[in-house]
């Protein structure tokens, strides 16, 4: 996988539990299913959609093994292999290149806050100890920490460093980034409501918590954005606004799981310290679901 691969709709898959917290394979091959068969580019694994926070090492290895061999290469998988220990991310990311993805996301380290050059020697220590393609993850809303534009653009020159996540939401700073970087790695959404945005400055694609309910619109949308039919993008990105915004009422993954259950691809199950959706945020998101005709 290189620069030009990472283009169109990713889905940060939900990792489906049973009701009491084990991981349901059933269920997330069904979950597969429905993405190859509806127009999603790759599947990133056991991402914080993915409840890596909560899985244990050999859960998340068993459950990025799992995907890689039912997709069986028909579409792409990306390995959520971050970590706040540097060698505790080297760890993750050997053990996924191993299982044969096609590219490894690496989140910038949370809660220990590094400066910039811990940041820049944090991922350049993990791209040359493991040759697979690695993928820059920035979510301050999760790391509280921010990686600056300007240490991505050092990090863009390691040949195996071929795209970044940007869920920062931020347009300017987005439109900075893509200039410091063009041609060197590519630029992808993390931020379903602002996703267009960034296609529309030159980002490639989104890394997206709603396609785990809408995976055809988000695909059609990212398409259509980033081949500049930006009528079609614009009407699909109104459709998707409502759902965007409540799937974030409670700290991802929660609604989605409960969106998923209501669809009947997932049972109930997730695990603490996260709980099922509120009730009170239950016809909200629901409704939201209605208007795009999924429920």
């Amino acid at each position: 996988m290189d620069i030009q691969d990472l283009m169109g709709s990713y889905v940060a898959i939900a990792t489906p539990m049973l009701a009491n917290g084990d991981v349901d394979y059933a269920a997330l091959e069904k979950l597969i299913e429905f993405h190859v068969d509806n127009g999603t580019h790759g599947i990133v694994s056991v991402g914080t959609t993915g409840e890596s926070a909560t899985l244990n090492v050999d859960e998340h290895i068993a459950v990025v093994d799992f995907t890689v061999k039912k997709v069986a290469g028909r579409i792409q998988v990306i390995a959520g292999t971050g970590g706040n220990s540097t060698s505790e991310a080297i760890h993750l990311t050997t053990l996924a290149s191993d299982l044969g993805v096609d590219a490894c996301l690496i989140v910038v380290p949370y809660y220990n806050k590094p400066t910039q050059e811990g940041l820049y020697q944090h991922f350049k220590a993990i791209a040359e100890a493991v040759a697979v393609p690695q993928i820059l993850y920035n979510v301050p809303g999760r790391t509280v920490l921010s990686m600056e534009n300007a240490t991505t653009e050092r990090l863009a020159d390691i040949p195996n460093i071929i795209g970044i996540k940007d869920a920062t939401g931020d347009m300017e700073s987005g439109a900075d980034l893509i200039k410091r970087v063009a041609g060197k790695i590519a630029v992808v959404s993390g931020d379903d409501a602002t996703a267009l945005g960034l296609i529309k400055l030159g980002g490639k694609g989104n890394i997206s918590v709603t396609a785990n309910i809408a995976p055809k619109m988000m695909s059609d949308l990212c398409i259509a954005g980033v081949n500049g039919d930006f009528e079609t993008a614009d009407r699909i990105n109104a459709e998707l606004s409502e759902i965007n915004t409540q799937l974030f009422v409670e700290s991802n993954p929660i609604p989605v799981k409960w969106a998923l259950e209501k669809m009947g691809l997932a049972q109930s199950g997730i695990r603490l310290p996260l709980t099922r959706l509120s009730e009170e945020f239950q016809p909200a998101v629901a409704k939201a679901m209605q208007g795009i005709d999924i429920i």
